[in-house]
């Protein structure tokens, strides 16, 4: 009997030791997280605060790809690029709602976090100015798809095929392989043509001036034939020729044709120079240079 209730009492101080045990070291593990890191006399962060703030961050990740996953799922291949531009700027800015929310869930003095960045906020804002305007000119090209992905634009004299939209740039190629990048809020701000967004035809045109006295008949019939026997112009809608003006020292004509390719006008425009100047040169129709006609009168004296 003895020896059963030294057992017992033996068993007894072995399970408090143990709870001891335990209580101590969940004693230590909450003091650890309630350790506070002090960023300022105002701002004050704990470990758990940390913790709970990359969970839901990362709870957040998670949520966001099952809802793109739910999304894309029945979008054309070809829109989803649009979508995952745009997702990714709302994305981003999903995660700072989160943060700063979850920042002020756990108590931490979100009014003073700003109070004291406001400065280095201001600064920050206006250098990046131009970068946000950028972001916002992106978002609103792909919403109003006024720039698509292999459009032919024209912006301040410059034309290229677009390749690529970023989240801040376009990047376009012209047609002697440079890569032009364009800041997105120049779309905003410049007027902006778009060869193609009715179609790849494009009507182009070249203008020419024939000296007075010229069978204008005749000039017409030429400008067509050089125009029909070229093979990038389309037959149709047929090439048309009118005849735009009275000039100082010309007889003014504009002839118009159909491209399917805008992108390479200038070879087949600069072909039918070539092929214009020919067919002038052997039925004798003349182009003139600028000339003034000066009258000098002397006065008797």
């Amino acid at each position: 009997m003895v020896k059963i209730l030294m057992m017992l009492g033996f068993q007894d101080i072995e399970s408090i030791g143990e709870t001891i045990t335990e209580s101590s070291m969940w004693e230590k593990v909450s003091e650890f997280l309630h350790l506070h890191l002090d960023i300022t006399k105002e701002i004050s962060v704990s470990v758990l605060d940390l913790i709970i703030l990359t969970t839901i961050i990362f709870v957040t990740s998670l949520v966001l790809k099952f809802v793109y996953r739910i999304f894309t799922r029945k979008i054309p291949e070809h829109d989803k690029v649009k979508f995952q531009v745009v997702y990714g700027y709302f994305k981003w800015l999903i995660y700072v709602v989160i943060f700063i929310v979850t920042l002020d869930s756990v108590g931490v003095n979100v009014t003073a976090v700003f109070a004291a960045s406001a400065a280095l906020l201001i600064g920050i804002g206006l250098a990046l100015q131009t970068f946000f305007q950028d972001i916002i000119s992106g978002v609103f090209i792909l919403i109003d798809q006024s720039v698509q992905v292999g459009d032919i634009i024209e912006l301040d004299g410059k034309v290229g095929r677009i390749e690529e939209i970023k989240l801040r740039t376009t990047r376009a190629v012209t047609i002697d392989n440079k890569v032009l990048i364009i800041p997105n809020h120049l779309y905003l701000t410049k007027i902006l043509y778009n060869w193609t967004q009715n179609g790849s035809l494009t009507r182009e045109s070249v203008e020419i001036g024939v000296a007075y006295g010229s069978d204008v008949e005749m000039v017409k019939k030429l400008l067509i034939g050089v125009a029909s026997k070229h093979e990038a112009i389309l037959d149709n809608p047929e090439p048309l020729v009118l005849f735009t003006n009275f000039g100082d020292s010309s007889l003014n004509f504009k002839l118009i044709f159909t491209l399917n390719d805008s992108f390479t006008a200038a070879i087949p425009k600069s072909d039918i120079r070539f092929e214009i100047d020919k067919a002038f040169r052997e039925n004798n129709i003349i182009i003139p240079f600028p000339q003034r006609d000066i009258h000098i009168i002397e006065k008797k004296k």
